[in-house]
């Protein structure tokens, strides 16, 4: 049998707060936040997965500068847990999503402002259909 290992997260959702960028005391960025996802269910209502997730480096920092409360976010990555005993030696566990690339979703003005994405959306649902029409001699088409 193969020794098959495999990590790799694909998240699509919205950032549920600012995210966080701070430096580490060697001076390297990273940015921690959390992501909103929903799942699916069968009765209509679509509870929601919130996700810790952590950036280093140039992620780290685009996802600073790019991203913030509500923003919709994908990201590839890995999962990752850590343990540690706090102040009353109680193990503690967490398992977080390390991103290795993130990307846009929204269109630059759907992300600016929501409400001027509503109104266009109103407007382009107001328009009205082209008209087209036939062209006869369909015949010669090879399909």
């Amino acid at each position: 049998m193969a020794n098959f290992n495999l990590n790799k997260v694909i998240l699509g959702g919205r950032v549920t707060a600012d995210p966080e960028l701070k430096h580490t005391p060697q001076g390297i960025p990273v940015c921690s936040f959390s992501v909103a996802v929903n799942r699916r269910s069968k009765d209509g209502q679509a509870p929601a997965d919130f996700i810790n997730c952590q950036a280093w480096r140039a992620t780290a920092e685009f996802i600073s500068r790019y991203f913030k409360k509500g923003s919709s976010i994908c990201l590839v990555g890995s999962i990752q847990t850590r343990t540690w005993n706090d102040q009353q030696g109680n193990k503690r566990y967490a398992t977080e999503v390390i991103a290795d690339e993130a990307f846009f979703v929204d269109s630059k003005s759907e992300s600016d402002s929501a409400p001027a994405f509503a109104q266009e959306q109103a407007s382009f649902q107001t328009q009205q259909t082209p008209k087209f029409e036939e062209i006869a001699g369909d015949d010669d088409l090879p399909f």
